[in-house]
């Protein structure tokens, strides 16, 4: 096996000017996007990717890493290329991934104020409390965000240092995912002789690349399609709101055709690729399409399908995932508001007909997301299939900054089997930095 070389001997990695390297490990995919400091553009909010990669991915299937050996290969092969293009390595990759049944779990606090008007002490005591509630056997948490703020039961308040009252109360979102997944993909990094510097939620850093203010502040979902896992966000209020996933997603498709058409995966993917829709077309009885014959047998001659069989094959597993999703998103008891409209990124929703058929499911607007703050992109890396890379360097460098850092998360410090016996203090000095990095 192939891997990449250790570094840690290089006695000039200190004096080199930091890089931020964003990893986006899924099951068709894997790239990779890193971002020098110069990269940050203050005076519009956009960045500038100095490198770019993807390679086809391997050892990820059905949601987990299922071989760690492959899965290190391909990961060290698209952090050597983008190391190539940008002309800087790197030592360590933020990872962004859909594996680990993501969940989102709400946590809530309350403390009593004094006559004083509130002050960050107060905040850090709230979000101290909100910490020290969280229990999550068998699961790491890899963000904890805001939600909302009260003061005595009034809501939707933004900052409410300097207000008065008797109660102060907060809203957390954490997201997790399985603690094995995590230490599977925490070894295949070690592998690749990389650091694991954090790990984000696909559809988080997505909408951070796709989605507007507006959409955020309004209320809206993004929808992060990939090849094994199709991934949700809800927002609103500018808030994450819920986190929402179903191992399902495009290669599932794939796989459907190979089975329906009696082909190869290879030549359905390219069938799919090529002339595959979610939704009917004109003419499509009368065009025939021509697919590789399962098996070695070279006398065998090609499948020949008229294209309104493909769409047949297609549609139903498509609107089947995204009913489900429907469904999950209702049952989570997230409320939408009416005008709230859905934002479709990943590789599988550039599908032919999704967004129709996603317009069907839904009964709201729906729209194709792109990386819209990294301008300078290439057409090949500029699309739906790469909004979590560059969603990673956008919250780099512009947030949101969370309630507890990626080093925390990634040191296990408020795991179910730490965080009881984590001191209230220093969570509230933690809590006290991210205050004063915020507001």
């Amino acid at each position: 096996m192939t891997v990449r070389k250790p570094d840690a001997a290089d006695p000039t990695r200190a004096a080199r000017a930091p890089v931020v390297a964003a990893l986006d490990l899924g099951q068709s995919k894997v790239s990779c996007f890193i971002m020098k400091p110069e990269g940050v553009r203050h005076a519009d909010r956009t960045i500038r990717v100095a490198g770019a990669s993807h390679v086809q991915s391997r050892g990820v299937r059905g949601g987990a890493i299922v071989n760690m050996d492959e899965a290190a290969q391909v990961i060290g092969r698209a952090v050597e290329r983008a190391e190539r293009s940008a002309g800087s390595p790197v030592s360590g990759v933020v990872v962004t991934t859909a594996i680990g049944q993501m969940r989102s779990h709400r946590l809530q606090a309350r403390v009593s104020l004094g006559a004083n008007p509130i002050g960050d002490a107060d905040l850090a005591r709230a979000i101290g409390m909100a910490l020290n509630s969280l229990r999550l056997p068998d699961r790491r948490p890899i963000h904890v965000l805001p939600v909302a703020w009260s003061v005595d039961g009034g809501r939707g308040v933004h900052d409410p240092r300097a207000m008065r009252g008797s109660s102060l109360g907060l809203d957390l979102l954490a997201v997790s995912m399985a603690e094995s997944a995590f230490g599977a993909l925490s070894h295949c990094l070690e592998l690749a002789h990389l650091d694991l510097q954090g790990v984000a939620a696909a559809p988080v850093v997505s909408s951070l690349a796709a989605l507007e203010d507006d959409e955020m502040e309004l209320g809206c979902v993004c929808i992060e399609m990939g090849g094994g896992v199709t991934t949700a966000a809800v927002w609103g209020d500018r808030s994450l709101l819920h986190v929402e996933s179903l191992n399902v997603g495009g290669d599932h498709v794939t796989s459907d055709i190979a089975r329906g058409l009696s082909t190869s995966l290879s030549g359905a993917e390219r069938l799919k690729t090529l002339h595959g829709s979610a939704m009917a077309g004109p003419n499509e009885d009368r065009e025939m399409l021509e697919a590789p014959a399962r098996g070695e047998d070279a006398s065998a001659g090609p499948v020949v399908v008229p294209r309104a069989m493909l769409k047949t094959v297609i549609a139903p597993r498509v609107e089947e995932t995204l009913e489900l999703l429907r469904d999950r998103l209702k049952a989570s008891g997230v409320g939408l508001e009416p005008g709230a409209g859905i934002v479709l990124t990943g590789g599988a929703s550039q599908l032919n007909g999704v967004r129709e058929l996603a317009i069907r499911v839904f009964d709201r607007p729906v729209r194709l997301g792109r990386p819209q703050r990294a301008p300078h992109l290439a057409d090949a890396a500029s699309g739906p299939a790469f909004c979590a890379s560059a969603g990673v360097l956008l919250r780099a460098a512009y947030g949101p900054r969370e309630a507890v850092s990626a080093r925390k998360l990634m040191s296990r410090q408020i795991t179910a089997a730490d965080a009881p016996r984590v001191h209230t203090g220093n969570l509230a000095a933690r809590a006290a930095l991210w205050i004063r990095e915020n507001f």
